[in-house]
């Protein structure tokens, strides 16, 4: 079987992960919270640093799972983005779409991570601002068969013109698509959300975004509404309760993968979409293509960074085989 060509469009992010102590972690007005006193001079335990962003996370996870992946984004010129662009091309992703600004500073993120998966992240967008119909080869999509549009900035939706014009040729590719908040802010019923919708393969949201982006109040009505939207598959996910998906004829609940050791939430929403969009890229049902999210999610909630516990085709295809994830079915 020839390999699949897979577009993924979005932010590409340079992190700095800063594992704090954990008795920084304190119940403020009954949350969490890292409590960092002004003036003090903490030791932190661990310093990572690592490549993320959602279009980058994606098309590394398709690489690994055997995809002809590529990368559609912008970087600066500077050491954060040579160092994220040779990441690309270590993964085997391939690179001819990317974007370099002179003089500006790529997107960045300082995270502050607890030893139990509790994180803030501290983000400057940077050059992931800049993607916009300019700069956007709207042409490459035509090539493709399957298209990841992920998180985008606010000054990025214009894209979305050129998008939803090569999804209605005659020999358009397959979507996912993740919003971004400028889009879940506008909700699911203007035009350009609409029309891209129109067009949507498999909708990924998390439950707070799918209910304000289907201007819900309950999960099942949102789900229902964003099918009847013309989304062929949602999946709606809610940490550690799993997650909520349909075809629009069957309801299925898939949980967590049991006793995982979570050091890391960081990229397992883009994880778990990659392993849905690869599963049914491989002819899967949605059923199969929810586990393969899942347990690509799992084994990168287990390291640092939203990278290196990506699955390759052969890990993953070996996981399936021995997992015992129990999906529930149910009529919508």
């Amino acid at each position: 079987m020839p390999q699949k060509r897979t577009l993924s469009i979005g932010g590409a992010t340079y992190d700095l992960f800063v594992r704090v102590p954990s008795d920084t972690i304190q119940e403020c007005r009954n949350q969490e919270s890292f409590a960092l006193p002004l003036g003090a001079k903490i030791r932190v335990d661990d310093l990572v640093e690592a490549c993320g962003g959602g279009a980058c996370n994606t098309s590394v996870g398709l690489s690994r799972l055997g995809c002809h992946a590529s990368f559609e984004g912008v970087v600066g010129s500077d050491q954060w983005g040579e160092a994220l662009r040779m990441n690309l091309k270590r993964e085997n992703v391939h690179t001819d779409c990317v974007t370099v600004v002179e003089g500006e500073v790529s997107s960045f993120s300082i995270i502050l991570s607890g030893h139990s998966g509790e994180r803030v992240i501290l983000y400057e967008p940077g050059t992931n601002a800049h993607l916009h119909d300019a700069n956007f080869n709207k042409e490459r999509i035509e090539e493709m068969d399957w298209v990841y549009l992920n998180h985008i900035q606010e000054g990025s939706c214009v894209i979305q013109d050129d998008i939803v014009e090569m999804l209605t040729a005659s020999e358009k590719p397959m979507i996912t698509w993740n919003p971004g908040g400028c889009q879940i802010d506008m909700g699911h019923t203007p035009e350009n959300n609409g029309r891209l919708l129109a067009h949507t393969n498999l909708l990924l949201l998390n439950k707070e975004e799918a209910m304000k982006f289907a201007q819900k109040d309950d999960v099942l009505d949102a789900l229902k509404t964003l099918l009847d939207a013309g989304a062929k598959h949602v999946c709606i996910t809610d940490g550690a309760r799993g997650t909520q998906a349909s075809d629009g004829t069957t309801l299925y609940n898939c949980p967590v993968v049991n006793d995982t050791h979570i050091v890391d939430t960081t990229g397992a929403g883009d994880a778990f979409g990659t392993g849905v969009t690869w599963g049914l890229l491989q002819g899967m049902t949605l059923k199969e293509s929810l586990k393969v999210g899942t347990i690509n999610a799992a084994s990168v909630v287990q390291t640092i960074g939203a990278q290196p516990g990506l699955l390759t085709d052969t890990e993953m295809r070996k996981q399936l085989q021995k997992s015992n994830l129990h999906v529930e079915e149910s009529g919508l």
